[in-house]
Formats: structure tokens, sequence, C-alpha cells
């Protein structure tokens, strides 16, 4: 019988007690991302991980822009482009030997990186703020209180501890403990389609790096990706018993995939079926969800990653805030309208992508035919790339002041402004500076001749020293925009009016119920 071993009420010297804030379950990807983004926002943290060792394997191997900005606030951005190739472009292969070329335009640039090599750099981040993964530490229950929350965990030493953390985040994937204990349903189906998987060394073909290469042909598709370090990823329907060997990779090339192109040598071949799935509740009290955990869904067109990475950056800034005593806990029901928002878009494109992409010969000819006409019209990059780049997110409801009438909205009085709710314009840079600095809201000004704007846009800044800081941008007509610190356009507009609307909701978010407006 395993000794259980209570951590509850340990105090440090000066009495306090030692419980972290935030107790994060689940090690992979968005749970690293989420403890790092707490730290370095000055809020302490436990990991907790069931496996013993990393995954190992490539899982997701694309980042679009929306996650990049995780890896680009955390530093490690640019070791990140280095192991990895960037995506410039998506080249669509059809029956004849026709070629769509499809350039994505360097606002929309992804990067191919194998999933291990992104937690690898991000466990890296973690040890360099203080933090560890307790690895091989298994959660078996979860109590949710009043001032806290209690969860069971099994150490790798056979002992049981009771931790106690005031906020609790299940980072851990579909198969969820932490959902299943919290009586959270997951409601969806399972998808008939299986994939097979294969990873390693192919020569030959002429599909070249810097892009993702589209197969669609009558005798079924496949998706081509050339990796860093000559490893190419590729992904293709199969029967369920279909044997899992080089000469299967080689004949369903021979069939689907680049001419002349032959495996040399493979580390990974798998197959893998998909769920469509959105979790009940992405709140409950105190707990959270993030990543897998609260949504699944096909993984055609790199979309999963990217959606739980921007989970983690929703919520991490406005745990904090309220951690800190900066914000009223009301902004963290936010979390859910906004994030539920995102995971039903992400759904319902995946799904037709995936119908897309896995028709029947005569279909398919058709669909090749209306593929060659959006191309040919532009429609491929005006359309679908910024989709699943994520700049089409847009939240009707949560931290945004709606649009009222004529003037009430960046979308109505200026239409080179962007709308409340989505995601701010590629003109307006990164913030530079410390963590403290990146969780403030940013009030930015426009006009080169707008005096009176920029003076009003400070003053209302002045008026909420610490939770706001003005910004003065010389372009576009008279106007101002207000970014929340996840890179989203909380207000926006052209008037006094629209101004106080802003002023209101920021002043509202230390001491109302309701952070809306």
């Amino acid at each position: 019988m395993s000794d259980t071993r209570d951590t509850r009420d340990t105090r440090d010297t000066n009495g306090a007690p030692r419980r972290p804030s935030v107790l994060i379950v689940g090690g992979g990807t968005c749970g690293l991302a989420a403890a790092c983004q707490l730290l370095r926002l000055g809020v302490s943290v436990r990991l907790l991980e069931s496996e013993p060792e990393p995954n190992k394997g490539s899982r997701a191997i694309l980042l679009w822009p929306l996650g990049l900005e995780v890896l680009r606030g955390l530093g490690v951005l640019p070791e990140a482009q280095a192991r990895g190739v960037t995506l410039r472009s998506l080249h669509y292969h059809l029956d004849g030997g026709r070629t769509l070329h499809n350039d994505i335009g360097q606002e929309n640039e992804a990067l191919l990186l194998p999933q291990e090599q992104t937690s690898a750099l991000l466990e890296g981040v973690l040890e360099k703020l203080g933090g560890r993964v307790e690895r091989a530490t298994r959660v078996t229950d979860v109590s949710p209180g009043e001032d806290s929350v209690t969860v069971k965990a099994h150490r790798p030493d056979g002992t049981t501890e009771l931790i106690e953390a005031d906020w609790l985040i299940g980072a851990d994937g579909v198969g969820s403990t932490v959902r299943e204990r919290l009586g959270i349903e997951f409601p969806g189906v399972t998808l008939p389609t299986i994939y097979l998987a294969a990873e390693g060394h192919i020569d030959g073909g002429d599909a070249g790096r810097g892009a993702v290469h589209y197969f669609l042909r009558s005798t079924g598709p496949m998706v081509y990706a050339p990796l860093a370090g000559g490893i190419t990823r590729l992904g293709t329907p199969v029967p369920p018993d279909t044997p899992l060997t080089p000469e299967t990779v080689q004949s369903l090339l021979d069939k689907r995939g680049p001419a002349g192109a032959r495996v040399k040598d493979l580390h990974e071949i798998k197959t893998f079926g998909s769920q469509e799935r959105i979790a009940e509740r992405l709140r409950q009290g105190r707990c959270f969800l993030v990543g897998d955990a609260a949504h699944t869904h096909s993984p055609i067109g790199g979309q999963g990653l990217n959606l739980g990475l921007q989970d983690v950056h929703n919520l991490t800034w406005k745990l904090a805030g309220v951690i800190q005593g900066r914000f009223a806990p009301a902004i963290l029901d936010t979390y859910e309208v906004e994030r539920r928002y995102a995971a039903e878009l992400i759904v319902r494109n995946t799904r037709g992508f995936t119908r897309m992409f896995t028709l029947k010969p005569a279909q398919a000819r058709l669909r090749n035919a209306a593929w060659r006409f959006l191309e040919k019209s532009g429609v491929l990059r005006r359309r679908l790339v910024p989709l699943l780049a994520g700049w089409r997110v847009r939240y009707p409801e949560g931290l945004v002041v709606r649009e009222e009438g004529k003037s009430g909205g960046s979308g109505k009085g200026n239409r080179l402004l962007p709308p409340p709710g989505s995601r701010a314009p590629h003109w307006v840079t990164a913030p530079a500076g410390d963590a403290s600095r990146e969780a403030a809201f940013r009030l930015l000004s426009t006009g080169a001749r707008a005096d009176r704007m920029h003076q009003a846009a400070a003053a209302a800044a002045g008026r909420l020293p610490g939770l706001v800081a003005h910004e003065r941008v010389d372009r576009h007509r008279p106007g101002f925009l207000l970014l929340r610190p996840d890179g989203f356009v909380a207000a926006g507009g052209t008037t006094p009016a629209d101004l106080e609307r802003a002023e209101r909701l920021l002043a509202g978010l230390a001491d109302a119920t309701e952070v809306t407006a």
C-alpha cells in the first residue's frame, strides 16, 4: 500500500503557503507554454506530466503565425526558425502533371518544425525561468473547492501526493483525466478516415523545400512536407488494415506522390484516426481546459497545435492579472466565450478541408477543376491562406467593445483599422521590453495630423496607469486601437464616444462584474 503525502499546508520559512498559484496537468507543448507564460508573468506554477520521458516523433509539424507569436514572446523564435523550415508556399499537384503554386505571402509565413523540437525549446525556457516538468507523476483525482483545487497524484517513487493550488489548467490531451474527473462531457464524433503518416529520408521527386505539397490525385490524396535535415513527412488516407512497412509507403508514393520519389530509410510509420469534439465546458470554477483536452479535430490544415497555443495565449495573461489583483475575476469568463468560438470555427473549417481532401475519384476531378479556377482568380491567396494562418478569427463576444452605429468601432469609422475582436494589423509591431510591459493593454492613436486624438488617448492612458500604455502611430486617418496583451483588438474607433467606451472597458476590469461593453 502506497504512502500518501499531504503537501497542501506546507509553508516556507516565513510561514507563507508553498502551494503554487497554478497547477498545470500535462507537460506537452501546451502545458509547457502555459507554465512558461505564467512564470514569465511572475506567477508560481507546478507542471505535472504522466509520461516518464518526452514524447518522440513529429506529431504536429506546422506552426502558423499565431503559434509562432507564442515562441516569439518566450524568446525562442530565432532558434525555432534555425531548426525548422520556413513555409512560404502551398503547392497543389493535380492529375496530368498540372501544379498550382500558391505563394502565401510574408504575413502568412509558417514554420515546419517537429512538435518534439518545439516542446524541447519550451522546456529549455521553463528551466531558465526556474521551473521543471515533474515527470512520471500521474494525476488520478481532482477535487475543486471554492478557494482552491486539490489533486491526487501518484509519484514515481510509489507515493501519492495531495497537491493544492489556487487554479488548475488541464493540458493533458484528448484523454484528459482533468476533464473526466471534473465530469465535463466531450461530445462529438469519431471520424471514419484512417491516415498513414511516415517520416524519414526519401530521395528523388520534385517536391522542393519551403512548401507543403498537396498531391490531389484521382488515385488518392497525399500531403508531402520536406523538413529540415533532409527529412520528409507524408500523410495519406489508407484502409485500417494497411501494413506499416517501407514497401507500403513506396507503393503509396508511386500512386499518389511526387514522380521518382524513392524511400531510403524511414524512422517512423504509423496510422492514426481523428475525432471532432469540443468539451462541454472549457472552464469550471477554478479549472480550465486547453489544447486537446478542450477540443480535437481533423489534422488536415495543421491547425491543432496552433489552436492550443492560442488557448494558452488567451488564458495566461488574464489569469496572471487576476492572481496579481490587476483584473477582476470576471475577466476569466471571457476565456470560455472566446476560445469556444475559435474551436468551433476550426472544427468547421477542418471538416470542410477533410471532405475536400478525401473525395472519391469522380468528385476529385470536379474539385481539381474548381481548384484551378480558385487559384487563377486569386481566391486561394485571399481567402484560404489567411484562414489557415489564423487571421480570420474574430471574437464576436468576450473582452471586446461591440460596435455601435455608424461610428461605433474601428470597422465602421475607419476601414483601415481592424474591427474589435480581430487580430491586430500587420503594421503593429510587437511590444519590446519586459514581461510586465507586454502584459499591459496598448492604446494606439493613429493619424499623422491627429493631435486631438493623440492627446485624448494619452490622457485616457494616464488615468489608468499600469493597465494601459499609449503609443502614437503617425499613419492612417485619425482613430485609435485598444490592443489586448494577446494581440487581439479590444476596441477601436474614430470618435470621442468610441474612446470613452474603450476607457470604460479598461476601468471595469479592476472592479466590475461585467467586462464586456
